[in-house]
């Protein structure tokens, strides 16, 4: 696909699923999950209400039909059709008729950004609100007469919480986890992004051909949805080397990440080599146990390092969880840029291997293999390689290779502690492969 296809692609996904009312269970996420079977060939399954996921229950699903606040001439103030941030997430359904100030306590606002609907849920204590612009709140605080107030809702103990995965079978039994959350509603960078990004990076590996490792791609909603998957799966836990969490790909900040708990695992690692390969200086964060689901794959029990890379993290920007994070705020060349550093870490940490000399004693003779100028003396020279494919390589980038292919160090170490791209070195050790100098470890 072109890059202006992709552009296009990523346009069209951000209208499409933007307005649809998700939340951690539903037929909003059954739609988004449908949506993305057209891009991706993504397997999707329901965990039943009620189940118990290590120390948590999963929950009843939750519908919702509408919603509004009316004033006694029946005008709508607040209209969950115009906006489905107007309600708080897991609502019980209300049919009232109530005084201002009776429903003033059930009013969420955020007077430092009076244009802006914040984003509020309750999703294990039942409970009901709406959500609204300090002008919807004047107004209704100015209305005469009781507000009709209506939310349509209902819980379903026989329900479920959807999930959509899509395994890739790579040569080896080791697998890496890429997952994103698929709860949030009508907000743009956090996290219709990820959604975005976790499908298009699936995709490339997906249609790549068969990887090294195994890659595993959840959408899943945030925290709960993690706890019931690793519940039910505790084999994978196991064999998964590391991981992404995959959120707030879109804004127009600066890119960055946030390290794993362990701040220099080989996701780490791959990360900063991604960022130095696209020559790109990010922001980074430190670890920290609040946040989004790397804290339940890292958690006790688990352990699983997996980072963030991101554009505008949560937290991090003043729009988040509000309507202000829309499709104003995000721009498909800004999902675009955080894809790039994601598919860059992808190909990483698929391509990586410890390699060995073959040569058991001594530095090989390069020359006589046409690796080594013929020229000696230069200060950094340059290698020519006279093969079916001239290729040019710094002769300090090959001797470091060299130097470091023991059967100890992997082609990220190398790359660390050479100063050199990750590309330089496997092309390197690529051109030492053909000629019979090293080996995969």
């Amino acid at each position: 696909m072109s890059a202006t296809s992709e552009l296009k692609l990523i346009r069209q996904m951000l209208d499409d699923l933007f307005p649809i009312t998700r939340s951690l269970s539903g037929p909003g996420n059954r739609q988004t999950l449908a949506y993305l079977q057209d891009i991706i060939p993504l397997t999707t399954s329901e965990i039943p209400s009620g189940g118990e996921v290590f120390d948590w229950m999963v929950p009843e699903e939750w519908r919702i039909r509408g919603a509004w606040i009316a004033n006694a001439n029946g005008k709508k103030i607040v209209d969950f059709e115009k906006c489905n941030l107007h309600v708080v997430g897991y609502s019980t359904p209300v049919n009232d008729r109530l005084t201002f100030s009776e429903l003033e306590p059930k009013l969420h606002r955020l007077p430092g950004m009076p244009n802006a609907i914040p984003y509020r849920t309750s999703y294990y204590k039942k409970d009901w609100g709406f959500c609204v612009t300090q002008r919807q709140y004047q107004e209704l605080k100015d209305s005469a007469g009781l507000l009709e107030v209506v939310i349509d809702s209902q819980f379903d103990t026989e329900g479920s919480m959807s999930i959509g995965e899509l395994v890739i079978p790579g040569n080896r039994r080791e697998e890496i986890l890429v997952s994103t959350y698929i709860c949030h509603p009508s907000m743009a960078n956090d996290n219709l992004s990820g959604i975005i990004t976790t499908a298009l990076l699936a995709k490339t590996v997906y249609e790549t051909g068969t990887p090294i490792h195994t890659w595993r791609f959840l959408f899943v909603p945030e925290t709960i949805g993690p706890i019931a998957y690793m519940s039910s799966h505790p084999n994978i836990i196991e064999r998964t080397i590391g991981g992404l969490v995959v959120t707030c790909c879109g804004g127009p900040g600066r890119l960055g990440y946030k390290k794993t708990f362990q701040g220099d695992h080989i996701v780490d690692r791959a990360v900063e080599l991604a960022f130095n390969e696209l020559q790109i200086e990010p922001d980074r964060y430190p670890f920290s146990p609040l946040g989004s689901d790397e804290r339940q794959y890292s958690s006790p029990g688990i352990r699983i390092p997996v980072a963030t890379i991101c554009k505008d993290k949560y937290h991090e920007f003043k729009e988040y969880h509000t309507s202000e994070d829309n499709l104003s705020f995000v721009k498909p060349e800004h999902i675009s840029a955080s894809l790039e550093v994601y598919r860059q870490v992808q190909v990483i940490l698929d391509s990586n291997t410890k390699i060995t000399s073959t040569i058991k004693g001594g530095e090989p003779r390069l020359g006589a293999r046409g690796l080594y100028p013929s020229m000696g003396g230069s200060n950094r020279q340059i290698a020519v390689q006279h093969t079916q494919n001239s290729t040019d390589f710094d002769l300090h980038a090959m001797m470091w290779t060299l130097f470091l292919a023991d059967g100890q160090h992997d082609l990220i170490s190398i790359a660390e502690k050479s100063g050199n791209t990750y590309t330089d070195i496997t092309s390197i050790f690529r051109s030492l492969e053909n000629s019979g100098l090293a080996i995969r470890a």
